[in-house]
């Protein structure tokens, strides 16, 4: 198998998305509230860590402003179309610059953020401008000097802060890390999402494009080229989800072949015949087993299964030969046939999976292939094994498709209030982000 791949991933050059997902405004608006706390906790961490020890009460320094409140009064994020994002974080400082006065400041940092793509294909969250100001806002002294705003910059080093702003959101890079995360299909075959290009910033939100790619036992498969390019799909104007995702038709298909790839839907498959009972419906039988066998079905693939997306549904067609034989020692085979069959596919989003299964057969052709017994009519094969394939082929998948298939997603966050809408050529999942509680 690694020689045959070897020898086919060059022919796979062309990279054109067939996923991706808009984070909507409202989204955002999520991400800053989640981050508040996140960031008071860093702020307090930076601003009112304690200086040396005085371990000589006899010698007090002199008196110095304290910080002994920080309180995160307003974050939020902002688009600027075309550009990137606006972070907008105001801070209020409890400071104590003697042993019997207090004053409020009010710190005020502004800071352009946009989103670069890096040489590993790793996607960046980079500061371009930051405008840290500080303004008093009450004191318990009667007469302030206008200079103590100015003192508390110096003391407090805002410029410092503007070095690492990007702390202050929730582990943005590690979250974009995730994205590009190799993630587990079956235990031979891996999934990986990379983006194509650094995201666009519009009013409707932040739009990423992404190629999925597969490794089957640690190497990557060529896919199926796509017969149409996949762009992600015009948000509504003012949607109420966090994100929406976006999967093209393609998605499915290639999944399915990667996993055909992996050997994951070959199949072996108990008859409830034996070569006594098909030989009281195929005469020659008898001639060819002199003693009764159990009768087994392996079902291998012919060509490629497709998946079909429609208004409202999905389905999978099916493509395969099923060799009919015993295996007294070995498989082998006396009869082989072509059965086509298409299958409606449910699919819903647990957790950050898409859970996929093939539900019911609505339609299935059988023929036959090869045949050690002569000639059988297809009626004949229908009533031999249409009630077996039917039950085993789609139950078999569903065992290898149970585990869900991983979507991109960032590794803090979960997706809730999920709608799965199935258009023609494509999926849409608007969804809302919920942030994972921390245990332990």
């Amino acid at each position: 198998l690694s020689i045959l791949l070897s020898l086919l991933v060059p022919t796979h050059t062309t990279r054109s998305p067939d996923c991706g997902g808009i984070l909507t405004p409202a989204g955002l608006s999520y991400l800053a509230e989640v981050s508040k706390p996140h960031a008071e906790a860093v702020l307090r961490q930076d601003l009112m860590a304690p200086t040396v020890p005085d371990l000589f009460l006899s010698s007090p320094k002199p008196s110095r402003n304290q910080i002994n409140s920080v309180k995160v009064a307003d974050l939020s994020l902002s688009l600027i179309p075309d550009t990137g994002l606006r972070l907008s974080i105001d801070v209020d400082l409890g400071v104590t610059p003697a042993p019997s006065t207090t004053k409020v400041m009010r710190m005020s940092i502004l800071v352009d953020l946009h989103v670069e793509m890096n040489p590993e294909g790793n996607l960046e969250l980079v500061t371009s401008a930051c405008k840290p100001t500080m303004e008093e806002m009450q004191s318990t002294e009667e007469m302030e000097s206008k200079s103590s705003s100015s003192d508390m910059e110096k003391e407090i080093n805002i410029d410092k802060i503007c070095l690492e702003v990007s702390k202050l959101l929730l582990l943005p890079n590690e979250q974009l890390m995730a994205l590009t995360a190799q993630f587990p299909v079956t235990p031979s075959c891996q999934l990986q999402y990379l983006p194509l290009a650094a995201p666009m910033f519009s009013e409707q939100g932040i739009t990423i494009s992404l190629q999925t790619t597969f490794q089957v036992a640690g190497m990557a498969i060529p896919l199926p080229v796509s017969p149409m390019p996949f762009s992600m799909p015009e948000p509504a104007s003012s949607s109420p989800s966090h994100l929406t995702l976006a999967f093209s038709e393609h998605f499915y298909t290639s999944l399915f072949f990667a996993l055909e790839m992996a050997g994951a839907f070959n199949m072996t498959i108990l008859s409830p015949l034996t070569t006594a009972t098909m030989s009281q419906k195929i005469t020659q039988m008898g001639s060819l087993f002199q003693e009764d066998l159990p009768v087994m079905l392996q079902a291998v693939f012919r060509s490629s299964s497709r998946v079909v997306l429609e208004e409202g549904k999905a389905a999978l067609k099916i493509f395969l030969t099923v060799h009919v034989g015993t295996s007294a020692s070995a498989f082998q085979s006396f009869l082989s046939m072509n059965v086509d069959m298409s299958a409606g596919i449910l699919l819903s989003i647990v957790d950050t999976r898409m859970m996929i299964s093939a539900a019911t057969i609505e339609d299935v052709e059988i023929s036959l292939a090869a045949s050690d017994v002569g000639p059988i009519p297809a009626a004949l094969l229908e009533e031999l094994f249409l009630p077996t394939i039917r039950e085993e082929v789609l139950a078999q998948m569903n065992v290898v498709l149970s585990e869900g298939v991983f979507l991109p997603h960032m590794y803090s966050f979960t997706y809730t209030d999920v709608n799965v809408m199935i258009h023609k050529d494509y999926v849409l999942v608007p969804c809302n982000l919920k942030l994972r509680s921390r245990t332990g």
